[in-house]
């Protein structure tokens, strides 16, 4: 009778313990809120520098952060010259385009990996004529330097985190250096 009283006694202290140490605050899901773009200027200030070398994390490959990029290469170049051109929809595709749906054209500095500039278009009407450019890019202190791989995808569901059935896509043939003009992109894929 005693252990079973002192098992009680420790599952409910458990229990308590537990329920006062959890401090999450978990809302219910909430199928009208807004969505909002996170503010990645904590993370990455504007005018953000590399951490000087051997002030990287302690056991890091190489003694530390890596060295400093020179001064030409650093987020110093909004005066690049921007990517422009036209996007086009194949006639295949002309009716898929929902309505609300968002484009967004993204400009890569290799075949993957996270885009260096990103432009999003709400209710896009084709042929559209493009400019993309240094007030685009994803982190600020990041290069607008070449040369660039382009992709659109028209989003219906407006979320550039998603890629869903039935979203359309297309990619530029070739790469191409900033300042770089007349460049054909044709979305003529359904994922």
């Amino acid at each position: 009778m005693r252990r079973r009283a002192f098992r009680l006694t420790a599952l409910a202290l458990l229990i308590i313990g537990v329920g006062l140490g959890c401090d999450r605050n978990i809302e219910p899901y909430d199928p009208d809120e807004k969505i909002e773009q996170p503010d990645l200027s904590k993370i990455f200030p504007e005018g953000a520098t590399r951490a000087e070398e051997g002030t990287g994390m302690p056991g890091a490959p190489g003694g530390g952060a890596p060295p400093p990029a020179p001064a030409a290469t650093r987020g110093t170049d909004s005066d690049a010259a921007p990517l422009r051109g036209t996007i086009r929809l194949s006639e295949e595709l002309a009716d898929r385009v929902p309505p609300g749906a968002i484009l967004f054209l993204i400009a890569r500095t290799g075949p993957a990996g996270p885009p260096t500039a990103v432009k999003r278009v709400a209710d896009p009407r084709f042929p559209l004529d493009f400019e993309l450019g240094p007030g685009d890019r994803m982190i600020q202190a990041l290069p607008f330097a070449g040369p660039f791989r382009l992709s659109a995808r028209i989003d219906a569901d407006r979320n550039a985190m998603t890629r869903n059935p039935g979203d359309l896509a297309g990619e530029a043939e070739g790469s191409y250096a900033p300042g770089a003009e007349d460049i054909e992109l044709v979305i003529d894929q359904i994922l």
